[in-house]
């Protein structure tokens, strides 16, 4: 099992999960509003947040959980319909899952996804 973590951004959103859940036997997906910056430090970002002087780009983070089946269609998919071809287009990060349990059935591993 592997975790998708993806940084997109904002207006990219709806445009991505159109197309995820195009993607079979996707388990769902977590969504949340972040901020932050990358190299640039949001110097010179159009929507920029300042708080307390220190300057942010709000960013949506996309967390999916998935067998190993599934890994490369929905990182190819955020890939494809999150790009623009600008700075500040996100990052996509894979991380090994050791354990997952549905709470409501108690249910373990692949099948609790």
């Amino acid at each position: 099992m592997k975790e998708i973590k993806a940084i997109i951004r904002k207006n990219k959103l709806t445009d991505v999960i159109i197309e995820l859940k195009k993607v079979n036997d996707l388990p769902g997906i977590t969504i949340s509003e972040v901020k932050g910056f990358g190299k640039s430090q949001a110097e010179g970002a159009e929507h920029k947040i300042v708080d307390d002087l220190i300057e942010y780009v709000p960013k949506i983070k996309l967390e999916i959980v998935v067998n190993e089946d599934l890994v490369n269609i929905v990182v190819d998919t955020i890939q494809k319909t999150a790009h623009t071809g600008l700075p500040g287009d996100g990052k996509i990060y894979v991380y090994e899952i050791e354990s997952v349990i549905k709470i409501r059935t108690n249910e373990k591993g692949e099948s609790a996804i």
